[in-house]
C-alpha cells in the first residue's frame, strides 16, 4: 500500500505499522517467523498513492488542484451529463469537501474517475503538528488514520510458526482473504475456520480455542471482521 501526504513531515519510505493486534499475538504465539504490515510512504506522490494524508492547509492545496483541473476539463467538455458532473464535484470542492466524501451518482463518478481528481482517493485529515523532525509514534497515527479512511481492516493467521497480518478491505468475504494469503486457498477453498481475536486470547491455542467451542466454520459468504484469526481448509 502506498500512502502520499501533503503539509506535514511524516517519516518516508518503507514503513512498519505498529498493530496493537499484530503485537499481542506475536507475544502470544512466540512464532519462528514475524510478518506485520508495511506501507511505502512518499512526500507529494499522489498519481499512483492508494491513500493520502493531508492537513487542514494541504488539503485546501489538493482541493485547489482538483478545481483547477476540473475547470479546465468543463471548458472543453461537451456533454451535458459530464458537464453536469464536474459541476457538481465543483460544488463540493468549493464548500472544502474532498470528492471521497462527496455524495456522488454512479453516473458522475464514472466521468470523474476518467479524469482522476486527487480528492478521489482517501484522504484522511491529519492533525499533527508539522515538527521538522517527525517521530515514529506521530507517523504511525497518519498510517492508521489513512487505514481507516480507506477501509482497511486486518485478519491474522497466528501460529507457532508465523503471525501473519493480512490487510483486507472492510466487507470483503473469506475467499477473498484467503487468495490474500495464496491463489490456491482462494480456488479450492471449501472452508474456513475463524476465532475473533478476543476469543483467541482467552484460549492456549487454535487447537484449545476449538475444544472451547470459540472457533466457527464458515462458508464462502463469510464477511471477514477486524482482527479474525483464519485458517482456510482448500482443496488445493
Amino acid at each position: 500500500m502506498k500512502i502520499s501526504f501533503f503539509g506535514i513531515n511524516l517519516l518516508e519510505g518503507k514503513i512498519k505499522y505498529h498493530d496493537a493486534k499484530m503485537t499481542t499475538l506475536v507475544e502470544k504465539c512466540n512464532p519462528v517467523k514475524i510478518s506485520p504490515f508495511f506501507v511505502e510512504l512518499a512526500r507529494e506522490e499522489f498519481a499512483r498513492a492508494d491513500a493520502i494524508i493531508a492537513t487542514k492547509t494541504g488539503l485546501l492545496d489538493l482541493l485547489i488542484h482538483d478545481m483547477e483541473k476540473i475547470e479546465a476539463r468543463l471548458l472543453n467538455a461537451s456533454d451535458e451529463a459530464e458537464k453536469n458532473a464536474l459541476k457538481t464535484a465543483l460544488s463540493f470542492l468549493e464548500k472544502e469537501t474532498p470528492l471521497c466524501d462527496a455524495t456522488l451518482t454512479e453516473e458522475a463518478s464514472k466521468y470523474l474517475k476518467i479524469l482522476a481528481p486527487v480528492s478521489m482517493k482517501p484522504v484522511a485529515r491529519s492533525t499533527a503538528a508539522n515538527a521538522d523532525a517527525p517521530t515514529a509514534e506521530e507517523t504511525n497515527e497518519a498510517i492508521k488514520s489513512a487505514l481507516e479512511k480507506s477501509d482497511t481492516i486486518f485478519f491474522y493467521t497466528a501460529g507457532p510458526k508465523e503471525v501473519h497480518a493480512w490487510p483486507i478491505r472492510k466487507g470483503s468475504s473469506i475467499v477473498e482473504g484467503a487468495g490474500k494469503i495464496h491463489s490456491d486457498l482462494a480456488r479450492g477453498f471449501i472452508k474456513a475456520d475463524i476465532v475473533s481475536f478476543e476469543d483467541f486470547l482467552s484460549a492456549h491455542n487454535m487447537n484449545d480455542a476449538r475444544d472451547r467451542g470459540l472457533v466457527k466454520v464458515v462458508g464462502r459468504d463469510y464477511i471477514i471482521r477486524e482482527g479474525d484469526i483464519i485458517e482456510i481448509r482448500s482443496g488445493v
